[in-house]
């Protein structure tokens, strides 16, 4: 379909759009957490298919806007897919800058009700907090550690992964879970740092699993 205009044009004629002609989109980041909903209409999704970058409409300005267009947090579109009835569309997107006009990462961050105990754990902090990595390693304020370790420089926080490494294998060996879960904690974040030196994403690691994983029988179960 990413180079049939025809197949796009039947894709786009089976989207059902609301009496207003709009359909709500939601934009999650790829391998990651929802960032936003918002509205669009035929044309919104046309340019989002066209240009590569998220298009919405909006209602209280009654006009077509591009997503970042007045703070340069634009929003790459990798896909973009139907819910099951055809009235909601999802936009898989490669954030370049935060999602919401707040400057955090995703719009969902306000007043969270917890219904279960550990609800507030999820994977989508690593994103966060890669993306707090990736601020210090910008702006290096002091006293912060992260900046003193990414100002140590790549073979320094290599040298601190492979230590924690092996404090997790200490926690392992004593079969103790409450140390285990401090030490891969500690390994998890200075393992986000060595990434955020080398310029590898949370994502790249994520793909190359699920490359693995759909390569078949291998390294996974």
């Amino acid at each position: 379909m990413l180079n049939d205009p025809q197949a796009f044009d039947v894709w786009l004629d089976e989207v059902r759009f609301n009496s207003k002609g709009l359909v709500p989109v939601v934009m999650r980041e790829h391998l990651g957490p929802v960032l936003t909903l918002a509205w669009a209409n035929r044309e919104a999704l046309r340019l989002t298919r066209e240009t590569g970058f998220a298009h919405f409409y909006s209602r209280s300005r009654d006009q077509l806007w591009k997503k970042g267009e007045s703070s340069g947090n634009f929003q790459k579109v990798l896909r973009m897919v139907r819910d099951c009835d055809r009235d909601a569309v999802l936009y898989e997107v490669e954030p370049h800058g935060p999602a919401c006009h707040t400057g955090e990462h995703s719009c969902f961050h306000d007043g969270a009700v917890e219904l279960a105990e550990g609800a507030g754990a999820s994977f989508d902090f690593l994103a966060s907090l890669y993306d707090l990595v990736e601020s210090r390693r910008r702006e290096l304020p002091e006293g912060s550690y992260t900046t003193k370790l990414l100002k140590a420089g790549p073979p320094k926080i290599a040298q601190k992964v492979g230590e924690e490494a092996v404090e997790v294998v200490v926690a392992a060996l004593a079969q103790s879970k409450e140390r285990l879960v401090d030490e891969s904690a500690d390994l998890l974040y200075h393992l986000l740092v060595l990434w955020s030196a080398q310029d590898v994403r949370p994502q790249d690691v994520v793909a190359k699993l699920e490359q693995r994983h759909r390569a078949g029988p291998g390294r996974d179960a």
